[in-house]
């Protein structure tokens, strides 16, 4: 196993530090980083480690709708492998799966392959998601702040090119054109002169769009990341060198240059011939043609006459995400600004009753706080609350099956800030908020691993429970009081001052006791004074 950086034996982990192996599962590449972060949140790699994999090789022209017995088992072993080092260290697993995975009609079966064998739970995100993550990763190692800067990261199955400012995405594009989706489209049985401009053509044909869209925003500088152009640089630098700098983090090279190093790859008739080249590694050698092709075209549409290299992208960004949802939350306004937005911009588009909504939020996290649930964590409890703000858009379609219709608005939304799995698991949360206990015949559910599904169980049992607390929506009941002992959770309601008695209230709680009481294994008890 190839291990890029390995400074294990000059780190000290403390107990007090938290520990994240953050994994980026690549449609040709699968990476690893292990690093620690103190109790002041200063973060220290621990380790690096790259494998190829081409997890997306093995597809019909440029089509990666199936992945391959023999990638699946090449990305297994690999995944064992980053297990094994992952807990020797004691870290928390975050595992990213990007185009090969997210286009894959068998996803599942890898996904479920990978939990049963590694434990590790894959997230497979979007072409957003993906775009913001990198950016995210990408400014902890360049100075994007002040600047408007244009991310281009070609990777073997897509390109993500965004421009952002600060913490903010102004443009993002993810475009099917990637190393190995390019290279099994026109150069699986060999390269021609007639076959490259066949390429430009279709490049030019899916990107033209996007650069100009890109131009009339207008961007600062560019950084580009990933193999593809981590290649070019180091081609374009020994072009006019004799070596490398020890280190190539935040270099910045002409675009001249960049546009004569594409020109010797392209020049050279074979994969045997481009490996000669120096500053390209054999093991890329077949598919950094169909790469330098997207990068010319994306470097020939910019009005910049230079682009820097950030080694710092995904799965840095996995990172410094998961650094952020480590975070305590002891209030929902206390969640990270972006996923704080994304959640009230989806409430906010399908006229929820806010009040209703919050205060079914209010109540879910007070019942959740008083069980502790050892199945549940902070990262539930988040889970919880968007849950919650969100269980009644389904109104917009139709009163009538308004939580499947919840569902379905949720798990098709577009979500910065939150995987394809989160929002699932979100979505599935609060279509049970109402009428049937989760069932194996439920497609969205079942699509869940067993280890969420339970998870569902409990925080929909949860939000049922609050939503009957304010069953006529208007917030009769001000405040509860919480007792839980010996396994019964007893809850009194305290209407507001002046209001009706909350009769509804205790019947509509009392209603929809059964699926807490079921999967918690617990008695619950509504009452009023009233």
């Amino acid at each position: 196993m190839e291990n890029n950086q390995d400074i294990t034996e000059k780190i000290e982990i403390k107990s007090t530090d938290n520990v994240i192996a953050a994994i980026d599962i690549g449609t040709n590449s699968f990476h690893m980083i292990i690093v620690k972060v103190n109790g002041n949140g200063l973060v220290t790699t621990i380790t690096k480690c790259r494998e190829s994999v081409r997890l997306g090789e093995g597809g019909e022209g440029d089509e990666m709708k199936i992945l391959s017995e023999a990638a699946m088992e090449r990305g297994l072993e690999v995944l064992r492998n980053y297990a094994k080092i992952a807990k020797t260290y004691n870290a928390k697993i975050r595992a990213i799966a990007t185009s090969a995975t997210r286009e894959a009609l068998n996803a599942h079966v890898f996904i479920e392959r990978v939990y049963n064998e590694t434990g590790i739970e894959i997230e497979v995100i979007s072409g957003y998601e993906e775009g913001r993550l990198i950016h995210l990763g990408v400014s902890y190692c360049i100075p994007v702040n002040e600047d408007k800067t244009m991310v281009v990261d070609i990777g073997g199955g897509s390109t993500e090119t965004l421009i952002g400012i600060h913490n903010d995405i102004i443009f993002a594009n993810s475009e099917k054109l990637g190393a190995i989706r390019l290279t099994q489209r026109f150069f699986s049985n060999g390269v021609s002169q007639e076959k490259i401009e066949k390429c430009r053509k279709y490049v030019r044909g899916k990107l033209a769009p996007t650069m100009k869209k890109m131009r009339e925003i207008g961007f600062d500088q560019i950084v580009g990341t990933a193999g593809t152009f981590e290649t070019i640089l180091r081609v374009a630098l020994l072009n006019k060198q004799k070596s490398l700098p020890d280190f190539i983090n935040g270099i910045t090279a002409s675009k001249n240059s960049m546009l004569d190093a594409i020109k010797i790859i392209v020049k050279a008739e074979t994969p045997q011939e481009i490996a000669k080249i120096d500053g390209v590694e054999e093991k890329r050698a077949d598919i950094i043609l169909a790469g330098s092709l997207i990068l010319e075209y994306i470097l020939k549409n910019s009005d910049l006459n230079k682009a820097t290299y950030s080694p710092y992208a995904l799965r840095e960004g996995v990172v410094y995400d998961t650094i952020q949802k480590l975070n305590i939350f002891d209030k929902f306004s206390e969640i990270s600004e972006l996923r704080n937005n994304t959640i009230y911009n989806l409430a906010k588009k399908y006229n929820i009753e806010m009040f209703h909504s919050e205060h079914v939020l209010k109540t879910s996290l007070m019942i959740f706080d008083i069980l502790q649930l050892k199945k549940l964590d902070q990262y539930d409890r988040e889970t919880l609350a968007y849950a919650a703000l969100l269980h009644d858009i389904g109104y917009f379609v139709s009163h009538a099956q308004h939580h499947k219709h919840t569902l379905y608005l949720i798990k098709n939304s577009d979500l910065p800030g939150f995987t394809n799995d989160e929002a699932l698991l979100i979505a599935n949360v609060a279509r049970y908020h109402r009428k049937s206990h989760p069932k194996k015949t439920h497609e969205d559910y079942i699509a869940l691993s067993e280890k969420k599904r339970e998870k569902v169980k409990l925080l929909s049992g949860i939000l049922r429970l609050a939503e009957g607390i304010d069953r006529r929506q208007k917030q009769i009941v001000k405040d509860i009081e919480l007792n839980f002992e010996n396994s019964i959770l007893t809850i009194k309601l305290i209407p507001n001052d002046n209001a009706q008695p909350p009769d509804i209230e205790v019947w509509g709680a009392n209603r929809r006791k059964f699926l807490l009481e079921e999967v918690a294994d617990i008695k619950i008890s509504v009452i009023s004074d009233i």
